[in-house]
């Protein structure tokens, strides 16, 4: 299949994809645990945003684009709102309130997969870097949060929980800046 026709079908599968997340089965397996709400369920819902560029109208998509100089402007917004879902407060309102739930699931695809979808094509070399490490220090630095901390830090979540939540943010830390340091040293960032 042609990228044009896999571009066509990405928002079409991003909101089959939303549905499925909107299920009450669904969000109660994974918000049931501090590891599955983290790394499965709110990268999901950025992965959603990440492919809703296509959705977009050209006029609209080239007046982001003037404004997005680099991809910059995105990964600023996509940061901070990451910020904001990476504070164990969030996560635990976001289950027991609704209005945060709502909240989540409308910022997350907006406001961090939207963004990253319009700005990584536009991004050089640096600016990704700067992203991608920040990203892995961001694993790094809560993972270790998570796994020493010797109270529990989400009220709906038990420290077993929240332990394995850090431990599992230290992997995927690792496995990132491994895949990272894979492509410095035997390949290449940029397709020919």
């Amino acid at each position: 299949m042609r990228i044009a026709g896999r571009q066509r079908l990405a928002p079409a599968f991003a909101a089959v994809l939303f549905a499925i997340l909107l299920l009450p089965s669904a969000r109660h397996g994974l918000e049931g645990s501090m590891t599955a709400q983290m790394l499965v369920q709110i990268p999901l819902l950025i992965g959603i945003g990440w492919l809703l560029p296509a959705a977009l109208p050209q006029r609209l998509g080239e007046g982001i684009a003037r404004w997005n100089q680099h991809g910059i402007s995105s990964v600023v917004l996509a940061s901070l709102a990451g910020m904001f879902w990476m504070l164990p407060r969030s996560l635990d309102a976001a289950i027991g309130e609704p209005w945060m739930a709502v909240a989540k699931f409308a910022s997350v695809p907006l406001l961090i997969g939207l963004p990253l979808g319009l700005g990584w094509p536009r991004m050089g070399f640096v600016v990704r870097g700067v992203f991608l490490l920040e990203l892995i220090a961001t694993f790094f630095r809560l993972g270790w949060l998570y796994l020493v901390s010797p109270v529990r830090l989400c009220n709906n979540y038990l420290l077993d929980d929240q332990q394995r939540a850090g431990e599992t943010m230290l992997v995927i830390g690792g496995v990132i800046l491994t895949g990272i340091l894979a492509k410095l040293l035997w390949g290449r960032f940029n397709p020919a």
